[in-house]
């Protein structure tokens, strides 16, 4: 099939997009910058469209090459997941776009969002929870579910919502902890400031989280909110750690130097029962 991409030079996107040219799709792939774009082993395999989704409307279809479905990563502003934008201008401007695209004929989204939705929640977090967001972006995103989620009854079709929870790999913003830690590491420092480490998190790796988006994009069954995650919890201290060891480093944690943050409970995991019974990794 067609599959839009936005968001395609992002840290998801740079994956999924060679997983989907593996399994025979032709990809739409969209960013804001073409000169990014042209960097990725997989840009003359793709129609690429320099485009910035917070206004494409109206012939946005025919600019996209009239795609079957669409996997929207999108979303400016991340990784401050506290600025008022995500729901002063990116949930509108995501609600529109996603609109346009349904309203002209696309009968499949696959949207990510975020297991922030799930709030100050704690333990292994199902589908089938209420969702409680503590912080803007995780708000923004639960309240972009709601409202494809009432469209679906005036203009009928699949909505898949990828919750997604915590990813490492190539591409990863420099502020995010293993990143950091590698900048450490590679600049031959002997310490690392972190928090106390003993909160226990979901993580993935991202070339895993490509896997699973392309597989549940090829099982529209599986419809709604679905968690992409391990379904493991591991500590923080555990992950970094782990990472020292892979690399084959000696570095002294100064545990404690960073409070914990306040926009997260201390455990939580997520649930992949739903994703394992109806997908497979391609």
């Amino acid at each position: 099939m067609k599959v839009l991409v936005t968001g395609s030079t992002g840290f998801v996107g740079r994956h999924v997009v060679p997983r989907l040219l593996e399994r025979g799709h032709a990809v739409v792939a969209v960013a804001r910058d073409e000169t990014r774009a042209r960097t990725f082993a997989w840009f003359d395999a793709v129609r690429f469209v320099a485009c910035d989704v917070q206004r494409a409307l109206g012939d946005s279809l025919e600019l996209f090459d009239k795609p079957d479905a669409v996997i929207h990563l999108a979303w400016p502003g991340l990784p401050n997941y506290g600025s008022l934008i995500h729901f002063e201008e990116n949930l509108p401007a995501a609600y529109r776009f996603l609109k346009s695209l349904v309203e002209g004929g696309v009968d499949h989204l696959l949207v990510t969002g975020t297991c922030f939705e799930y709030g100050m929640q704690s333990g292994p977090l199902t589908e089938g929870r209420l969702t409680e967001p503590a912080n803007p972006y995780g708000l923004a995103k639960d309240t972009l579910r709601k409202f494809l989620e009432s469209l679906q009854k005036d203009c009928p079709f699949t909505l898949q919502w990828a919750r997604l929870f915590y990813m490492y790999g190539p591409g990863q913003h420099a502020s995010s902890l293993l990143a950091q830690l590698d900048r450490a590491i590679d600049s031959g420092e002997r310490n690392f400031n972190m928090s106390g480490g003993e909160q226990l998190r979901d993580y993935l790796r991202v070339e895993d989280v490509a896997l699973r988006l392309v597989s549940l994009l090829e099982h529209p069954d599986c419809s709604g909110a679905v968690n992409i995650c391990s379904g493991e919890p591991i500590s923080v201290r555990s992950l970094v750690e782990r990472h020292l060891a892979k690399r084959g480093i000696d570095v002294q944690l100064n545990l404690g130097y960073y409070p914990y943050p306040d926009f997260e409970p201390m455990a939580f995991w997520g649930d992949g029962s739903k994703y394992a019974s109806h997908c497979q990794n391609v």
